[in-house]
């Protein structure tokens, strides 16, 4: 797959664009089984090996599989960072506070 396999989402263009200097960058993933590469593509190669090993099998709730083993170690280390300020966090994620606490509860993160 090429990079126009996840398109960018038009509702977010520009969010993050002003972060001290970092314009343009995105998040790189450090596993080292996807290597040092852009979080699109570790997504990419990790979706590609998840399909290979289905070997035909049928999967429903891939999306909500894919968004929780995103979004409970996205908000972890968002947590992290803020040590534990819910508030910040929010603000960082973009989330409503109440949303953010509704998350974390349902990842047994708080």
């Amino acid at each position: 797959m090429t990079s126009q396999a996840f398109p960018p989402n038009p509702e977010l263009s520009g969010h993050g664009q002003e972060l001290n200097g970092l314009e343009g960058q995105r998040p790189q993933a450090l596993d080292e089984s996807v290597g040092q590469r852009p979080l699109r593509e570790a997504v990419d190669l990790a979706m590609r090996r998840y399909f290979a090993h289905l070997d035909g099998g049928e999967v429903t709730g891939l999306y909500a599989m894919v968004m929780a083993e995103v979004e409970a170690p996205l908000m972890a280390a968002v947590l992290d960072h803020t040590q534990g300020n819910q508030t910040r966090a929010a603000e960082m994620l973009g989330l409503n506070r109440g949303t953010l606490r509704k998350k974390l509860k349902q990842y047994d993160l708080i």
